[in-house]
């Protein structure tokens, strides 16, 4: 900086209210300063001003995996909106693993980073998270935990599983299988609660839905379609909702494998929108969530609450909405 100031031959603390945007510089001398850091490529060092100005420079974000691509949209928007405020994301990736959570965890408290983006694959046992706490703020993003008080951007998924299942009972269907998500995560009783609240709105008894409970991975949506599509035929549905894109992808994947027709022989209806569900054969019919959208609000708001400002106590869930496709017709 002194370089800089001696450069443009203003004083040193002119230099910093133009790097800061602070006080009041005449447009003379604040171009001086510019062409000086631009003759000098001048890079101020972050550790320093962050020291001094006791603001966030780096911010954890712990996801599940990056297969799904849910994932990757969210870290896209929590990337993008931190760069727009100065601040390094830290990207954890558990792989599925409570170990690898928590290891993440420890990794974060030990790079000391200002405060954390979370979302786990584990409920029922969140020692990371408690891990975390310790660090600073915690955002969680799709996803809540009962009994903890913590800020929470989530989607509203009980709405859209509501819409989908009313789309199909629409078209005609009557009988219905499910692939859940985990019994523990907040987002899959939203879910499941949704799509029985749909069919029961359109006279469909929702006791009578099959349901099998998976883990939102692409392997587990293969096996248990397999379970729900070999029922003998009085009982084997003809639309079957899945809980998640990528589970719904293994479900398309074993009718092709097995040559059961989707739409003719079983509608299949996924959530979620990830980039892959436009590109199958049949287009997937789905819930879109804003996961890029949710990834910036979480930034957003983690970042507010390091520097010390006020946030809303409770958070509006982003809207969702209901994308129909090639997967999803009348009964055949």
């Amino acid at each position: 900086m002194k370089d800089v100031a001696e450069q443009a031959q203003v004083s040193v603390s002119t230099v910093s209210y133009v790097l800061n945007n602070r006080g009041q510089v005449s447009e003379a001398r604040k171009t001086r300063v510019l062409n000086a850091i631009r003759a000098l490529d001048y890079i101020p060092n972050e550790s320093a001003r962050n020291l001094k100005r006791q603001s966030a420079s780096t911010i954890g974000l712990v996801v599940p995996d990056l297969v799904n691509q849910f994932f990757s949209q969210l870290a896209r928007g929590v990337v993008k909106a931190a760069a727009m405020h100065d601040t390094l994301v830290v990207l954890c990736s558990a792989e599925n693993t409570e170990e690898a959570e928590f290891g993440n965890a420890r990794l974060l408290r030990s790079k000391r980073v200002d405060g954390v983006i979370y979302e786990s694959g584990f409920q029922e046992s969140p020692r990371s998270l408690l891990e975390l706490q310790s660090l600073g703020p915690v955002v969680l993003v799709d996803e809540r935990f009962p009994g903890l008080e913590l800020p929470a951007v989530v989607a509203d998924g009980r709405r859209g599983a509501r819409e989908i299942a009313a789309h199909l009972v629409e078209l005609g269907h009557k009988r219905f299988a499910c692939i859940a998500g985990p019994v523990t995560h907040w987002t899959s009783e939203q879910r499941l609660s949704g799509y029985r609240e749909g069919l029961a709105m359109g006279g469909i008894d929702p006791d009578e839905m099959n349901i099998q409970t998976g883990d939102y991975q692409m392997d587990t949506g293969y096996k248990l379609a397999g379970i729900l599509l070999n029922a003998p035929e009085p009982e084997r549905p003809t639309a079957l909702i899945c809980a998640n894109d990528l589970m719904a992808i293994g479900a398309l994947e074993y009718c092709r494998s097995n040559t059961i027709h989707v739409p003719g022989d079983v509608s299949i209806v996924g959530f979620d929108d990830i980039p892959t569900a436009q590109l199958l054969t049949p287009r997937l019919t789905t819930v879109r969530q804003p996961a890029y959208e949710m990834g910036m609000s979480a930034a957003k708001l983690l970042i507010a609450m390091t520097r010390g400002k006020q946030t809303p106590e409770l958070l509006e869930p982003h809207p969702v909405e209901l994308m129909v496709r090639e997967s999803s017709t009348g009964p055949g």
